[in-house]
This record gives structure tokens, C-alpha cells and sequence, in this order.
């Protein structure tokens, strides 16, 4: 059986079990609690070095980074597939997914990581904290998070994610023009990969971002109603919880505004 290590509110992980989902794949879900730093156990790192989430196993076989690991199961479950069959559409749904790595996913976890991970963060000693941004392996994300725990949404990582959110979502509209999906007429990885940080965004309430932009409201609307999204990602969020991250969210808004 296909085993995932995961977290509830990561897009990357959000994204992999949507499509194990949409794919009506057996998985087993691993839960890995970030806010405890279980992603930096020896354990963890051995399996994966990058020390996020999610890593997959398919019978022994280990695939990481979340991209990849979407292409992966497409290419390895062909019985449904959400490559187009164009090769141009192709390329596009590549460009897509790589800009979600590369810009939107680094942006998303600068808003994200004040409002999440930062409050159990505070909870340690300045010394445990040192510790802990030591065993992260690549030295941005590092000084990244050091950043984000000094200043939190003030850091100048917040404004810039915010402006990326903005213009991806400016982007999306246009592509969204006069079609359900964004590439072709059939749902690609790049509509999954993509509606992740759409979550983020309405779990703090901070769907001003793209409320004026129609295509893409619409767009996300469809996804939020989707039995694979409600199945692979809202049922991971109590009533509780989600009322915790609104109220947070609708205290930090005036700050996400100002940055738009």
C-alpha cells in the first residue's frame, strides 16, 4: 500500500493526497507534526533530507518533493490521468507547477509560518529554538524561518510573499478566461497543485486576494465544493480549528491588506 507522510495543513501535502484521491488510489497517511519539529528527527531526515513533508513510499520505493511525487503517481497509476495530451498543454501545466514551487509555495509559507508555527516556536528557549533552525538543511529556508520567528509579519519575506499571492491569482484570471480549468478543458496537476494555497488563504479568511478577480473566485469555488478537496482536505480541519485560524487570520488582515 502507498504510505504518506504528511501534515493536515501543508499545500504540499494538501496537494499529493488530492490527487491520491482524484485517483481513487488505498493510501496510508503518516502524520508528521511539524510544530514539534518531528520533520527534523533522525529518523524522519533519514527517510527524508530535506526534512519536509510529504514524502511518499510506494512498495519501498521513496519519492520526495511534491511535484515530483504528483508526476510520479500519474505516470505510475495511468488509469486516470491529469496530463493533458498536448504537448504544448503540457508545458503549460509544467510552467504552472513550477512556479508553484518557486515562487507561490516559498509565499505561502511566509504567511503561513507567523500564524502556525511561529507561537510554539516562541515557546522555546531562545537556545532550543538555535537548535532546532541548525538541523534545517538548506540554509534560506533556515534563515528564512529566523527571520519569520524574530519578526514574524513584519519580516520583509511577509510583503513579498503577498505581492507573488497577487499576481499569481492576477495571472491565474487571465488564464481562467472563458474555460472551467486552467489548461485545456480537462482538470490538470496544475489546477491540483495550485488549489492548495487557495486553502490557505480561506482557512485565515483572507480571501481578499482574490475576491475581485471572477475567473479565479469561481475557479476556487468548484475546488472548495469538489468531493476530492472536502475528502482530502477540509475533513483534516475540526470545527475548531478552523475557527482558531479565522480568528487569527482576520486579526492579521489589515497587515496582509496593506501589503496587496
Amino acid at each position: 500500500m502507498i504510505e504518506l507522510y504528511t501534515h493536515p495543513m501543508s499545500p504540499c501535502a494538501q496537494k499529493v493526497r488530492i490527487l491520491l484521491v482524484e485517483k481513487g488510489l488505498d493510501w496510508r497517511a503518516h502524520l508528521i507534526d511539524l510544530a514539534q519539529k518531528e520533520n527534523l528527527k533522525p529518523e524522519y531526515l533519514k527517510l527524508n533530507p530535506l526534512g519536509v513533508v510529504p514524502t511518499l513510499v510506494d512498495a519501498g520505493k521513496v519519492v520526495i518533493e511534491s511535484s515530483i511525487i504528483c508526476e510520479y503517481l500519474d505516470d505510475a497509476y495511468p488509469q486516470k490521468t491529469f496530463r493533458p495530451e498536448d504537448s504544448y498543454d503540457v508545458s503549460k501545466m509544467r510552467f504552472w507547477m513550477k512556479h508553484v514551487d518557486n515562487k507561490l509555495h516559498p509565499s505561502c509559507g511566509a504567511i503561513q509560518w507567523p500564524m502556525i508555527m511561529r507561537p510554539a516556536m516562541l515557546e522555546r528557549t531562545p537556545e532550543e529554538r538555535a537548535a532546532l533552525l541548525e538541523k534545517i538543511p538548506e540554509k534560506p529556508r533556515r534563515e528564512r524561518q529566523r527571520r519569520l520567528i524574530e519578526m514574524g509579519l513584519d519580516a520583509p519575506d511577509v510583503a513579498d510573499a503577498v505581492k507573488t499571492y497577487r499576481k499569481t491569482v492576477l495571472d491565474m484570471d487571465k488564464d481562467l478566461e472563458g474555460r472551467e480549468w486552467l489548461i485545456g478543458e480537462s482538470l490538470t496537476l496544475a489546477d491540483i497543485c495550485l488549489i492548495p494555497y487557495f486553502q490557505t488563504l480561506f482557512q485565515f479568511e483572507w480571501t481578499g486576494v482574490y475576491e475581485d478577480c471572477p475567473n479565479v473566485k469561481q475557479w476556487a469555488q468548484k475546488w472548495f465544493d469538489r468531493p476530492s478537496f472536502i475528502k482530502a482536505v477540509r475533513k483534516d480541519f475540526t470545527a475548531e480549528n478552523l475557527e482558531d485560524c479565522r480568528r487569527d487570520g482576520r486579526a492579521a488582515w489589515p497587515k496582509i491588506e496593506a501589503y496587496l
